[in-house]
């Protein structure tokens, strides 16, 4: 990720949906040293931030609904969560939540593009986004996978005026040019109920050792640590409740 503080059409903030909030703080704390405190106000319904030092760099949430799986959300910064949701909406996506203020620190909306990845979109006021981005345990680059390359090279360029940098193999996305994520289209090698998703990479020092850790404190290696032609060493992991991520060694992204 070139992107190395919130700006807007860019990935400012990561967070995790969870059936259990002290068990993510173990596992995440063990793999990235994050310290985390839950927020105490009622009204906050357990949001606990996740902090490297003194840096908040991710947040762990409760579902939101029984039954409802555990996921990485990704959000994207706006100007203007409301405008973004109506060309969300006109450009084939859908509205999911809100937009609603969070307090005085922004304003979000949880949104669906036209092939059904979910991302979020956040309006920042007290709180622009995270503190840290592309530094080892803090968000690092992001992912689209998606069985539908087309609608989604239309879509997010028209919603977010983001520049692509054309491959056929992995075309990237990118904020006046700097790249921030990528593509992925998902093959036969992917399950048929595999839905199309946003999934977070944190940065690591050492992909190799990170993996171990994971698998440790009880997570599951999806894609054991390989380094990719051309570009950066990577692993993707399944932690205890189920959400996936992926984690890539620092300074070799984009």
């Amino acid at each position: 990720m070139k992107l190395t503080e919130p700006v807007s059409g860019g990935p400012c903030w990561v967070e995790l949906s969870t059936p259990d909030i002290a068990a993510a703080k173990a596992f995440y704390g063990a793999l990235f040293s994050w310290r985390s405190e839950t927020d105490p106000r009622e009204e906050a319904g357990g949001y606990t931030l996740a902090h490297l030092g003194d840096e908040r760099v991710a947040a762990l949430s409760t579902v939101y609904q029984p039954g409802q799986p555990p996921a990485w959300t990704v959000s994207f910064a706006t100007e203007d969560t409301d405008a973004t949701v109506d060309k969300v909406t006109a450009t084939g996506g859908s509205q999911l939540v809100g937009p609603m203020d969070v307090f005085d620190q922004g304003r979000f909306a949880v949104v669906a593009d036209p092939t059904g990845a979910v991302f979020s979109l956040w309006q920042g006021r007290a709180f622009a986004g995270a503190d840290l981005l592309n530094e080892p345990g803090a968000l690092g680059w992001v992912e689209l996978v998606t069985r539908e390359a087309d609608t989604a090279l239309s879509f997010y360029p028209t919603v977010f005026g983001w520049t692509v940098t054309a491959s056929e193999a992995y075309p990237q996305w990118g904020v006046d040019g700097a790249d921030f994520g990528g593509m992925l289209v998902m093959d036969d090698k992917f399950p048929p109920e595999a839905p199309p998703n946003w999934l977070p990479y944190f940065a690591v020092t050492d992909v190799d050792a990170t993996a171990a850790t994971a698998q440790g404190a009880g997570g599951e290696l999806m894609m054991p640590p390989t380094s990719v032609p051309g570009g950066p060493r990577i692993a993707v992991v399944r932690d205890p409740q189920g959400a996936v991520f992926g984690i890539y060694r620092a300074g070799e992204e984009g």
